[in-house]
């Protein structure tokens, strides 16, 4: 546990070296990393997997308004400075991916790479989130709006935690998503809910155990500090302003399942990568991964990390620890 000015934030770290901070996202916690923590850690790095506030053993305020990009951007700050380095790389995968990317384009003196995992970089545009989620779907609603009102979303989900997560990620994995209609999951039909078109399958990557663990601790803390980071959305949207159509110039990398929806929805901002990420080393679509591609796929995904990794440090790789701590 490391002290914020907006709270604590929890991590797990494994290995010394050069600092990469690895950011999860929706819904996850630092243990989305597990895979990546000891093949970091072996190639001279040190690996920092957090839980992102609101999530697992991070603070968790109550207010919307302290869910707002600056503030998760600051909490990535502190963290760096509060493991005692001044800089490092900063890797995220689905929400985390839109937090890495951000802090790499608001604090360029501290996050000196950045990885792009399975969402895109996309600059601040000119439309208003909501106002854009309002002209999606037609007569459905687009999940991010039914996400929106406090509670409506968790009166689903924590009904059965479990079984709700369960859902989530088979539906957005490569080996169980819907082999037709996929979209469709991620509207939700007037006075239906979100799961009703969820996948009722295992994906090959997600046992019993590791399942246990993320359902213990969203059972334990709920919901809503995870889904304040979609009710943040149009406060991002008025706080980067100043960034519209920004460029992140620091060497980047992108890597996405090739079966994530979330690469099709988002295929126009993957096009303008040589204008919004024009330090960009290496883009990668995994094949046969869905949208939990660093789960899905974690041996590939990590000879992509560890040699774009190799290549900003000039290292050569260390023997490896036994674990994370």
């Amino acid at each position: 546990m490391v002290d914020v000015p907006g709270g604590r934030v929890h991590l797990v770290e494994q290995g010394t070296g050069p600092l990469v901070l690895l950011v999860h996202g929706f819904p996850e916690l630092w243990h989305s990393w597990r895979h990546q923590l000891p093949a970091i850690a072996a190639a001279g790095h040190r690996a920092v997997a957090v839980d992102v506030r609101g999530y697992g053993r991070s603070s968790a305020p109550a207010s919307v308004e302290e869910y707002r990009i600056g503030a998760l951007v600051e909490d990535n700050v502190a963290v760096v400075h509060a493991l005692g380095e001044e800089t490092a790389v900063i890797v995220g995968h689905d929400w985390g991916s839109t937090i890495a990317a951000d802090s790499a384009l608001l604090r360029p003196d501290v996050f000196t790479a950045v990885g792009l995992f399975g969402v895109p970089y996309a600059p601040r545009g000119a439309i208003r989130p909501t106002d854009a989620f309002a002209l999606m779907g037609g007569d459905e609603e687009f999940y991010a709006a039914y996400f929106q009102e406090p509670g409506r979303a968790e009166a689903e989900i924590e009904k059965d935690v479990r079984g709700w997560l369960a859902g989530f990620y088979a539906t957005l994995s490569g080996d169980t998503r819907p082999v037709s209609g996929e979209g469709a999951a991620f509207f939700v039909p007037a006075g239906g809910r979100m799961g009703d078109r969820f996948v009722r399958a295992r994906p090959t990557w997600l046992d019993d155990a590791e399942l246990d663990v993320l359902a213990a601790e969203f059972e334990r803390t709920g919901l809503t500090g995870a889904l304040n980071r979609y009710r943040s959305m149009d406060r991002d949207w008025e706080d980067l302003a100043a960034w519209e159509g920004a460029p992140i110039t620091q060497p980047s990398l992108f890597v996405a399942g090739a079966l994530d929806a979330s690469v099709a929805w988002l295929a126009d901002a993957v096009e303008a990568f040589p204008v919004t990420l024009p330090g960009l080393v290496a883009s990668r679509l995994i094949e046969g991964s869905g949208h939990w591609v660093q789960q899905e796929r974690p041996d590939e995904v990590n000879r992509v990390l560890v040699s774009w990794l190799r290549a900003l440090e000039g290292r050569t790789p260390s023997t490896p620890p036994r674990s994370p701590r």
